[in-house]
């Protein structure tokens, strides 16, 4: 890190699928693109204090509650500037631009259509994903059983899903990604094809989900920004290269000990933490995960957390997506 670094504390306040915005005034370093609020932390302040005076200081809001939301670090020419990044709850107050700067609520669907500082560019990403990243096994031969599970969890608010299958399940039953996609795109959620990017162009998805060895062979992005584009990271290389070629998000795993791979050793929450810390992407914490370890992935830097087992093992899998997004 350099010497000449800048901490900066950064806010994001979501309302009814939109988001805060300010527009950085013209003659000014960056004029004119748009950006997350927030401000330089002075010295001796913590990044919570920093952003409860910017906030009162740039829009005339108080902040009441607000959690840690993603850290990201950026390399300008003549500064590296480090982002903290917070979630805000609770506030009180208008929002306005108090130093004269324009203001506006901007739906989470627009935001590609605008300009940011390229420091910016990683938690636009991020603020587009929710909290559950759902990872769903293949149909086990009954397709009718598989797709209303399905339904029912898409229903109950998952809003991005990884259809993980054998490929050549994928070249058999078309059908049964078309279903799938068109219950995704009913309620508004993205669907992410465990497979090669070329079969998730085929059909048409949202995405597609790299597993590690997939992702090691590429040595830059696989599709444009119009497609998702995550991946299955285990170790510091896999998830440094992840951020490399652009990836959009990961998963990182095994957090905790799982069923499905009972020889994997955990990460545990501790080099979770340390790992996340290296990359200037969201992560997923996957492995073992219930609804209440949401809040701990969170206290440890993930985006949110990623689930197979712990919601398909269920009696009743669509309870433990609203328990998870509650």
């Amino acid at each position: 890190m350099s010497s000449n670094s800048i901490q900066v504390s950064v806010g994001v306040i979501l309302r009814d699928d939109k988001v805060l915005l300010a527009k950085r005034p013209e003659g000014v370093d960056l004029g004119g693109l748009w950006e997350f609020p927030g401000g330089k932390q002075e010295q001796g302040e913590s990044s919570m204090d920093t952003l409860q005076r910017e906030f009162e200081e740039e829009l005339g809001l108080a902040i009441h509650n607000a959690r840690p939301f993603i850290k990201l670090n950026y390399n300008y020419t003549d500064k590296f500037v480090v982002l903290n990044v917070w979630l805000i709850k609770e506030w009180s107050g208008m929002p306005s631009g108090k130093e004269g700067q324009v203001v506006k609520w901007v739906e989470l669907s627009k935001l590609e259509e605008l300009e940011f500082p390229p420091a910016n560019q990683m938690l636009v990403k991020a603020i587009q994903l929710p909290p559950l990243y759902l990872i769903s096994p293949g149909p086990l031969g009954d397709n009718d059983k598989f797709l209303s599970g399905i339904e029912e969890c898409v229903e109950a608010g998952a809003r991005l899903l990884q259809l993980r299958c054998n490929e050549e399940i994928f070249h058999k039953n078309p059908e049964l990604v078309t279903e799938v996609l068109n219950v995704c795109e009913s309620n508004n959620a993205r669907l992410l094809l465990n497979s090669s990017p070329a079969l998730a162009v085929a059909f048409r998805v949202h995405g597609v989900h790299l597993n590690s060895a997939r992702l090691l062979q590429l040595n830059e992005r696989p599709l444009d920004n119009n497609f998702l584009i995550s991946a299955s990271c285990h170790n510091q290389t896999e998830l440094l290269h992840a951020t490399r070629i652009g990836a959009d998000f990961v998963v990182l795993s095994p957090v905790n000990k799982t069923p499905s791979h009972p020889d994997a050793i955990p990460l545990g929450w501790e080099k979770f933490s340390r790992m996340s810390k290296s990359a200037n992407i969201p992560i997923y914490a996957l492995g073992g995960m219930q609804p209440e370890h949401l809040d701990m992935a969170w206290d440890y830097g993930a985006q949110g957390v990623a689930m197979l087992s712990g919601v398909w093992a269920s009696e009743r899998p669509a309870e433990i997506i609203r328990a998870c997004l509650k």
